[in-house]
């Protein structure tokens, strides 16, 4: 994979998906693990068969996934976010992997836990979307009605972004407005086409 990747990271409610959004639109190729993963767990979905058989038909209602329950549970103990990990991890990396081979030129990889499945060492930089904690845990409770002490369990099951950012080449604040975080983002992709043809 001889390509420049950039990771795009961040913990959860960070602004990370606002900065992946603005670079889209703008046409920057951007590949999103979220999006890849909410893809095997809709109906019909390839990780789905894998889900029912690890956590049964509590988590399912019909043919679709709760994920409301399988939140729940995968929160509330790590043993069982690591269990839905090792069935979605894998899909989602492999996927990541042919969407980059078959994007010309530099791409961003966007991946909220780039750090945590070691695809760091895919990229050539690193961004991090960042904002305080208290900012993070206002923003996933408002998210999810969720308690505070819930909302902080979501954020720990994280790699802390403090260490997220301190290990990324650039860091994007996103407590202002939208536009303003997303016009760094931009910037940042305009600076890496700039260097990228200097060389």
């Amino acid at each position: 994979m001889s390509k420049y990747v950039i990771g795009l990271t961040g913990g959860i409610a960070c602004g990370k998906s606002n900065l992946s959004k603005a670079l889209k639109e703008h046409g920057v190729p951007v590949i999103d693990a979220d999006e890849i993963s909410r893809a095997l767990t809709a109906r019909n979905g390839a990780a789905l068969p894998a889900i029912r058989e690890r956590f049964g038909d509590r988590v399912f209602d019909g043919d679709e996934l709760n994920r409301r329950a399988l939140s729940d549970i995968v929160f509330s103990d790590p043993k069982e976010l690591e269990a839905l990990n090792g069935i979605l991890h894998p899909m989602v990396l492999a996927e990541i992997h042919r969407q980059i081979d078959e994007t010309e030129g530099p791409v961003v990889m966007d991946v909220p836990l780039l750090y945590e499945v070691g695809m760091d060492s895919w990229c050539q930089e690193i961004w991090c979307a960042y904002v305080p904690q208290k900012e993070q845990v206002r923003r996933v409770r408002k998210r999810g009605a969720i308690t505070w002490k819930e909302a902080l369990r979501r954020i720990h099951s994280q790699m802390p972004v403090m260490e997220k950012r301190r290990l990324a080449d650039h860091v994007i604040r996103t407590e202002g407005p939208k536009a303003e975080s997303a016009e760094i983002a931009l910037g940042l992709w305009r600076d890496a086409l700039k260097r990228l043809e200097e060389k």
